[in-house]
């Protein structure tokens, strides 16, 4: 197993053995941190070396599950496997719903503004939310490996024969897909692969990919992006790591007006928002004195906090603030998979 190492100033270095690790920490010469789930090391001196290797992140891209695999050419440091940001379109088209319904109330209202999106060119917010999950993911990976190739695993979009206007222009997967390859250029080498070309690599190294694509295992996705790496930066044609780490989107609810179904009397509550009290907010990594690591998803009307667990599960929903510790923000959900490649 391989830690991340970071300087002071921030630079990111190569991983080292975790038993290196322990001694740096034990003689005070680095500092342990986590970051989502990811234990690393802050060096507290200068090291006697800042040259790092290249380091390429397969990205195989999918509807339900997508793989990310950080390989250099001597090992391979990391396999993720990641839940698609697949919701958003559906919490937009009912937000624009429960809009249009109060515009139609006879009540007073603000009259309405001046869309200054219109005639413009902009990506879908279900479109956007997607592609802009795995650059996240990209840049969170960033700042634990000195990452200098990504390659992904070109999508071909759909198009429909005969057809006047829709075509791969008008196509959210080739939008989605263009404007996440430009933002990869502006930070790391991109590389791209067929789909054909990955299964040829994967052939002829004799790795099996596993048909339940659902499955949290290394053969699910992340046995294509270790290929996808491996094109990238070479090395041993066996993976030395097929341990998976599992992360999902935090289901958020934003600020709503008020909720759709009203309580007894007509009354609609308000709904939504991440602002809890005494300025903690939602998704806050806590240490419970009972359920340890958890997080914190809500409060009630008595000021008590809901607790989950970080696979979202629900623990508790009368906790006091006494009751935790607060460690840090949390980006995304994560547990830990299964290295079987079957």
């Amino acid at each position: 197993m391989f830690i991340p190492v970071k300087t002071k100033d921030g630079q990111q270095l190569m991983p080292t053995h975790a038993s290196r690790a322990r001694k740096l920490i034990k003689r005070g010469e680095a500092t342990p941190y986590w970051s989502n789930g990811i234990f690393c090391i802050r060096l507290n001196k200068e090291p006697g070396d800042r040259e790092t290797q290249d380091i390429g992140v397969g990205v195989d891209p999918g509807s339900k599950k997508e793989g990310f695999t950080v390989k250099s050419e001597s090992h391979t440091y990391l396999n993720v496997q990641a839940d698609a940001h697949n919701k958003v379109s559906k919490k937009v088209a009912k937000r624009r719903e429960l809009r249009r319904s109060r515009r139609s109330r006879k009540c007073p209202n603000r009259k309405n503004r001046t869309n200054h999106l219109a005639n413009k060119e902009r990506i879908p917010a279900g479109t956007r939310a997607r592609w802009d999950w795995k650059l996240r993911i990209l840049d969170w990976l960033s700042k634990l490996y000195p990452i200098t190739h990504v390659c992904v695993e070109d999508i071909k979009a759909r198009t429909i024969e005969r057809a006047k206007k829709w075509n791969q222009s008008f196509s959210p997967l080739q939008v989605g897909k263009e404007w996440f390859y430009f933002e990869v250029e502006k930070r790391w080498e991109l590389l791209t692969l067929q789909g054909y070309e990955t299964k040829e690599i994967r052939d002829r190294l004799i790795l099996k990919k596993s048909s339940n694509k659902l499955a949290e295992t290394f053969g699910a996705h992340c046995v294509d992006s270790w290929c996808l790496a491996y094109h990238t930066v070479g090395g041993e044609p066996i993976p030395d790591n097929t341990d998976i780490f599992c992360i999902s989107p935090i289901p958020i609810a934003r600020r709503n007006l008020h909720r759709e179904v009203p309580k007894k009397g007509g009354i609609r509550s308000r709904y939504g928002g991440t602002i809890l009290k005494n300025g903690l907010v939602k998704n806050t990594l806590v240490k419970h004195a009972k359920y340890g690591l958890t997080r914190l998803a809500g409060i009630n009307s008595k000021g008590l906090f809901s607790v989950y667990s970080l696979d979202g599960k629900r623990l508790t929903t009368g906790a006091k603030q006494k009751d935790f510790t607060i460690l840090r923000k949390l980006n995304f959900n994560y547990r830990s998979g299964h290295s079987s490649p079957s």
